[in-house]
């Protein structure tokens, strides 16, 4: 999708009219609410950066809800990342309201209901992006929507600066380009709802290390399904895959070299007990979620630096070639030497 406008100028009555068809047709169904002091003019201009989309509205006095009604007639899979530029707007969603002022970020899931309201001429930036490109709990969303965010630091202080240049230079950005950094903002705006819920909700000291004992102990338990993966493990645990990573920059080993690990371990300890009636190689990789021999072959190579086939030769098998201790079937040290 290219980043290209679309504007609509009101120079009569019903501002707040254009505003409202503006929303509903790129953020989310939405009802106006005329108030009596409302404006006579006003205006509204539109972007596409990829799949982002990004609203702009010059107006007065304007009220916007969105209900059970609307939702029910169209489910929007989105949020919005809400900037007042200029003015004051009044955000509710889940039981919380705030007065987010001139430079403040805050978000609103348009997959529930919600309202934004203001008294007073406001110009208000609105990006539109999809949850599912967000990759954050859904724990996450409910826990920041409709908060006003004061830009002193990290993601908010980021996104506040950067964002007011972005749409202004919107129309002049090439499709390509506008792909590109519609990726940039989801990600910044991802990294925002994280540092958010993470900053109410982050487990310390004992609480950390239950966290992450309970997460060895989910991978430990899952070992066997290939399907196992970083995203997989953080849904089970109600917390963001950025999130898991952190955790584990403090174990010394990342997610998914503990995955292998634990793998190769167990693939390992099934092999040593040989015998007549013991599996192969392959069959004991595919049970432990190795795709194949070959992937099981690399990442033992990686875990212990040497082939599986030289851990499982016998204590009392020569060697060709000088080299360090092959470790034998049994679990012993046998020492390589020279045939």
């Amino acid at each position: 999708m290219s980043a290209r406008s679309e504007t609509a100028a009101t120079p009569g009555t019903g501002a707040s009219r254009e505003v409202a068809a503006a929303v509903s047709r790129w953020l989310a169904p939405v009802v106006e609410h005329g108030l009596p002091d409302g404006p006579a003019r006003g205006r509204v201009t539109g972007h596409h950066l990829g799949y982002v989309r990004v609203l702009a509205w010059e107006t007065g006095a304007l009220r916007l809800t969105r209900g059970a009604g609307s939702i029910a007639r169209d489910a929007a899979d989105a949020v919005a990342l809400v900037i007042p530029l200029y003015g004051t707007v009044r955000l509710a969603q889940d039981g919380r309201g705030a007065c987010v002022e001139s430079g403040q970020p805050a978000l609103l899931d348009l997959r529930r209901a919600f309202s934004v309201e203001q008294r007073d001429r406001a110009r208000v930036l609105v990006l539109r992006l999809p949850v599912h490109a967000l990759h954050v709990p859904v724990a996450h969303l409910r826990s920041v929507t409709a908060r006003a965010l004061t830009p002193a630091s990290g993601m908010a202080a980021l996104l506040a600066t950067v964002l007011p240049h972005l749409e202004q230079s919107a129309p002049r950005i090439p499709p390509a380009v506008g792909e590109r950094l519609g990726g940039i903002v989801t990600e910044l705006v991802a990294a925002l709802v994280d540092e958010l819920a993470e900053r109410e909700e982050r487990p310390s000291g004992t609480g950390r290390d239950r966290l992450v004992t309970g997460i060895r102990e989910y991978i430990d338990r899952h070992l066997e399904d290939p399907e196992l993966s970083a995203e997989r493990i953080a849904a089970a645990h109600l917390i963001s895959v950025r999130y898991l990573h952190r955790l584990f920059q403090g174990e010394g080993i990342t997610v998914g070299r503990l995955i292998q690990r634990r793998r190769v371990e167990e693939c390992a300890r099934e092999l040593a007990r040989r015998g007549r009636v013991s599996p192969s190689v392959s069959v004991v990789a595919v049970r432990w979620g190795f795709g194949s021999a070959a992937h099981f072959s690399r990442a033992f190579k990686a875990v212990h630096g040497h082939a599986p086939q030289q851990w499982l030769r016998p204590a009392d098998t020569p060697v060709t070639g000088a080299g360090p201790a092959v470790r034998a079937a049994d679990g012993t040290a046998g020492s390589a030497r020279a045939s």
